[in-house]
């Protein structure tokens, strides 16, 4: 089996649309350098040919649309300020609350067009492959939107071959993907053969055909239960562990963006191994362990205390 999910995060772009260069100045700098040699000195308004009025980005019909843009990005506005002080997503009491705008799994996605380039774009999403357990198969990013296509062709490529596909891919849009899948025939050509795809809500058919999804297990009163044989949340658990690196990847260019990522799926998918070989070991053995990290721990709180005691200038 193999899980697939989606997170909301992407680092910055060209701001032309189709471009996915490297932006040639992350602070303030929208274009990459192709697109800055082109339209540079000319407009940053949609289908605007004038020249931009010294100063600004903006021709002198569209200088309304700049000094909107300002004032809700400036740091002397009280809008810029409260991006700078503010937690992530986070909505005082005296504001007002925003909803954020969320795509239904079996829903197409819609890549909607900008009106100017006032801004620098981002890649829509990051896209993870993950094993049941936990273990990170693949990643890429998206541009625009999570599509079913691009998902098929992400698919398509990490499992190239029959023998290689998993017989199940739990996925969110299951249904949407699946649907895209019969109506540009890569159902017949591909997956039909080899791979079912299913929902994390509803992962085995009652009728006894898929026994492998779902197993019986007992609670504490010995009354048995049929639960999960395999963890479909395992790349959401993932992404939430990276959405708190959020605030930091979202100000990357790609190449530092792919590097970044890639150390902390490569530091996740080690973990992952290391605990679930601990889980294998006998219960001496995991319990000497547990007490050999509790040591080091309790061994390095005094060089951390002492640092501490320096940078506050208790020890001359």
């Amino acid at each position: 089996m193999a899980v697939v999910d989606g997170m909301v995060t992407g680092p910055q772009k060209c701001a032309i649309d189709g471009c996915t260069t490297d932006v040639v100045n992350l602070r303030g700098g929208v274009f990459c350098a192709t697109h800055l040699a082109q339209y540079g000195h000319m407009y940053h308004i949609q289908n605007c040919q004038n020249l931009n009025v010294d100063g600004t980005h903006a021709c002198r019909e569209h200088q309304h649309l700049w000094a909107r843009h300002i004032a809700n990005h400036s740091r002397q506005t009280y809008a810029g300020a409260r991006r700078a002080i503010n937690r992530p997503a986070e909505n005082l009491p005296w504001q007002t609350a925003t909803v954020p705008f969320r795509q239904a799994h079996d829903e197409h996605a819609l890549e909607g067009e900008r009106s100017n380039y006032f801004t620098a774009s981002h890649y829509y999403c990051v896209e993870t492959i993950c094993a049941p357990y936990g273990v990170v198969t693949a990643w890429t990013k998206f541009d625009k939107s999570e599509s079913p296509t691009k998902i098929l062709e992400f698919l398509e490529k990490v499992y190239p071959t029959e023998e290689s596909k998993p017989a199940y891919i739990c996925i969110d849009k299951a249904c949407l993907v699946l649907r895209t899948a019969v109506a540009n025939g890569s159902w017949d050509r591909v997956w039909k053969s080899t791979t079912c795809f299913i929902k994390w809500c509803n992962p085995a058919p009652k009728d006894g055909s898929a026994p492998n999804l779902v197993v019986v297990a007992y609670d504490n009163c010995g009354n048995p239960y049929y639960k999960r044989a395999f963890n479909t949340q395992a790349c959401e658990q993932l992404n939430t562990w990276l959405g708190g690196f959020d605030s930091i990847i979202r100000r990357m260019k790609p190449s530092n963006f792919d590097w970044f990522l890639h150390a902390m799926m490569f530091y996740h998918t080690r973990y992952v191994i290391e605990k679930q070989a601990s889980r294998d070991l006998p219960p001496q053995v995991q319990q000497e362990e547990q007490e050999e990290d509790e040591d080091e721990e309790t061994e390095e709180q005094p060089n951390i205390d002492m640092a501490a005691q320096v940078v506050h200038g208790d020890i001359e």
